[in-house]
């Protein structure tokens, strides 16, 4: 019984070894293309305007993770990836706000010189 024991706890213990080993062993080439998907998509929304910071830090981490992928590196590369693309996100959403925000400013300038206006208009009644 504690034989069988061991050898089930090592055949797991090998098992879930080469699991990892086979997907430390394969390009992250699809997490490449969807975090340039994001990042197209937070340059699209204004991102370099309204995030800089955030986008150089999502193009950086791209730059590194080639480079890692180049080493084969892909675990590290991997990684990189994932937060370039969480950089890029936030990019986008702060762009998205930032877009919002000045919508709203842009209204409230105008309901301001309309009022302005009206004030300034006699109103002649006949």
């Amino acid at each position: 019984m504690i034989n069988s024991s061991r050898t089930l706890l090592l055949t797991l213990a090998i098992g879930g070894s080469l699991a990892l080993a086979g997907c430390a062993g394969n390009p992250p080439t699809e997490q490449l293309a969807s975090a340039n998907a994001v990042i197209k998509s937070a340059e699209a929304a204004g991102g370099p305007e309204y995030a800089p910071a955030d986008m150089k830090a999502a193009q950086d981490k791209m730059t590194q993770a080639q480079l890692l992928m180049q080493g084969q590196e892909y675990e590290q590369a991997r990684r990189l990836i994932e937060q370039a693309e969480a950089d890029a996100r936030v990019a986008e959403r702060r762009a998205l706000a930032g877009k919002a925000q000045r919508g709203l400013h842009d209204a409230q300038q105008g309901v301001q010189q309309i009022r302005e206006e009206g004030s300034r208009t006699p109103i002649i009644v006949q």
